[in-house]
């Protein structure tokens, strides 16, 4: 489905609001493309700096790893949008605090006086992103180097075995039985991205659920020619 089979179906993608994810440890799919940010995840509190970046594409699993940390850590997760100077204290009550989205911050200040608290506390950050540091769009120079300071891991393109693993997953997650035939085919015409995988997933989902059929082969076959 090069481009059009995952985003001509909004309907589709809002239905996944309706299943949620297992964030586990045990249901992190491992492999070449997250092997370093795993074992960065996994080598906590033994970080090289204390705080980190956590880089990569949309539904790369960055989330994920996030929540497998907090879990292990105890820290907590806010949206570098909604962060403030008010923020900042109950934050990292537990010595420990995941910035998503952080290539945008609402507030550099806060931003900056985080870094600040967090090393007088010796707390750690986890910063996910889909951007290196290097290029997020920050005005405030101290700031600024102390975000390029930080070290960074990258999640990697998926590979065909955990496109392959992805789609099994996802497909879990949704209840759906998928034969792999089925599986097959979505790996071979959905594009080749975390993203695109599991949207064509959701896609098909909606479709055998709106007609009533069986998400098979066929069906698939089906969305993909519609789409297209």
């Amino acid at each position: 489905m090069p481009q059009s089979a995952t985003s001509s179906t909004p309907r589709q993608l809002a239905l996944a609001l309706n299943h949620t994810e297992s964030y586990g440890r045990d249901d992190f799919l491992p492999g070449p493309c997250n092997q370093a940010a795993l074992a960065l995840i996994e080598s906590w509190p033994d970080w090289p700096a204390h705080a980190v970046a956590l880089i990569g594409p949309e539904g790369a699993g960055k989330t994920h790893l996030a929540t497998i940390w907090a879990a292990a850590s105890g820290a907590r997760v806010i949206s570098a949008h909604a962060l403030d100077e008010a923020a900042i204290g109950p934050a990292l009550a537990t010595g420990a605090l995941v910035i998503e989205e952080a290539a945008a911050p609402a507030d550099e200040r806060a931003l900056f006086h985080l870094f600040n608290l967090a090393r007088e506390e010796k707390a750690h950050l986890l910063f996910t992103a889909r951007t290196v540091p290097a290029a997020w769009p920050l005005a405030l120079a101290d700031l600024k180097s102390r975000v390029r300071a930080m070290p960074v891991v990258s999640l990697e393109p998926p590979d065909d075995a955990m496109l392959r693993a992805l789609i099994v997953k996802v497909a879990a997650d949704r209840q759906l039985n998928l034969d792999e035939s089925v599986v097959s085919y979505l790996l071979i015409h959905a594009e080749r991205s975390f993203a695109a995988a599991r949207a064509a997933v959701i896609a098909l989902d909606h479709e055998a659920l709106r007609q009533g059929r069986s998400p098979t082969r066929a069906l698939a076959v089906e969305l993909f020619r519609d789409a297209g």
